[in-house]
């Protein structure tokens, strides 16, 4: 059993910036070291920064701290822990542990082909496939699996990351139901001859920005479905698209998906908009090349439409890790993996430099006057219940 990580007390006075690692929806990442238990820099860790003028920001910032809380009570080696947290008049911050192996993307693309092997693809899914069956054993639902979510640790093995568009169900007895009719919903996204009440609808779903913003009415109470409109839209489920409410399986719709891209490079439904992209989620069934494989066959039982025959959705990872694709696999012995597919190098981040000069309240204070356009195609999805 795995000792419950200890949390430190930070001080923003007492942080140094190493560097910046990157900016998101949810704020500011930087690589920072304690100065008063840490002055050599051994330890980096990676700190989390929200600006609290941004109610969305701030309460989704404050929902993350608190699922890493939780997970500090029961740990897992494929998630984070928080290391601590603070705020001050203006910020919101946590640390979490720093991965210098960067994300599963980034890795992709130094790739021949930008496409992983068969062999990595195992490895890496079934530390992802662990990951949440974690998660939902605690009643927590992912919701936005993609691979920049997806780090690498110095050890070469997976830590998924960014919780705040996650949220906490009631966990499903597994029992099988019938499915669902959908014919109402698609005239969300595809013209048809409706009533006011449901052309209103459509007009709110158009009129939607896909940006980061969150939901407006929060809400993480138990449920046994969430209606949420959440995600990264390539990586959004049938159910979420249509906004049937969903629950634990949208996960391993995910899965499918991150799977498929890293065999072909690319995700399965992709269009050249928003809504052909949703179409193409609805109607399209993924398209394989070759002879079909066990790896193939696990991608199309994941990315069966009606989430009810979905493969997880009666008894969750168990059915997963069943698949002919892990035949073989010592899933208890996934932690003691030496040999990882990519260990990352301890050279990627010289911790020894001399101080960037950065400061965290004055940085975050010129990007906020000076915001930067968003990449609708990376953009993740958040509004409220339609």
């Amino acid at each position: 059993m795995e000792a419950t990580p200890l949390q430190q007390e930070l001080h923003l006075h007492n942080l140094r910036v190493i560097k910046v690692l990157g900016n998101g929806a949810m704020g500011t990442v930087f690589l920072v070291h304690n100065l008063i238990s840490d002055p050599s820099a051994h330890s980096p860790f990676a700190l989390k920064v929200v600006h609290k003028s941004s109610l969305h920001s701030d309460r989704r910032a404050r929902w993350e701290i608190s699922v890493l809380n939780t997970l500090n009570h029961k740990p897992h080696p494929f998630l984070p822990f928080l290391i601590g947290s603070f705020e001050t008049q203006q910020l919101l911050a946590w640390a979490i542990p720093f991965c210098p192996g960067r994300d599963l993307n980034v890795l992709r693309h130094r790739q021949a082909d930008h496409a992983f092997s068969p062999a990595a693809i195992r490895f890496y899914l079934a530390e992802i496939v662990c990951a949440l069956q974690h998660l939902h054993s605690m009643g927590i639902v992912y919701r936005d699996l993609k691979p920049e979510n997806i780090l690498i640790q110095q050890s070469g093995h997976v830590t998924l990351t960014d919780f705040d568009l996650s949220r906490t169900l009631t966990p499903k007895s597994f029992q099988p139901e019938e499915p669902k009719k959908h014919n109402r919903n698609l005239s969300r996204f595809f013209p048809t001859v409706v009533s006011d009440q449901k052309r209103a609808g459509i007009t709110k779903i158009k009129s939607a920005r896909v940006t980061p913003l969150t939901r407006r009415k929060t809400s993480f109470a138990d449920g046994e479905r969430s209606n949420s409109f959440v995600g990264t839209e390539e990586y959004l489920s049938p159910e979420m698209v249509r906004g049937d409410g969903h629950e634990f399986a949208v996960d391993w719709w995910a899965v499918g998906i991150l799977a498929y891209e890293m065999l072909y490079g690319t995700t399965p439904f992709r269009g050249k908009n928003r809504n052909d992209t949703f179409g193409r989620i609805l109607m399209m069934q993924p398209k394989f090349t070759g002879k079909p494989t066990p790896l193939t066959d696990l991608i199309g039982k994941l990315l069966e439409k009606e989430p009810t025959r979905r493969l997880g959705y009666r008894s969750g990872a168990c059915e997963i890790k069943e698949h002919p694709f892990f035949l073989g696999l010592q899933w208890k012995l996934l932690t003691q993996v030496v040999r990882t597919p990519f260990i990352p190098s301890k050279d990627n981040v010289e911790l020894t430099a001399k101080t960037s000069g950065i400061n965290i309240e004055e940085y975050l204070e010129k990007l906020r006057e000076t915001p930067s356009p968003l990449d609708s195609s990376s953009c993740t999805i958040s509004l409220t219940e339609f």
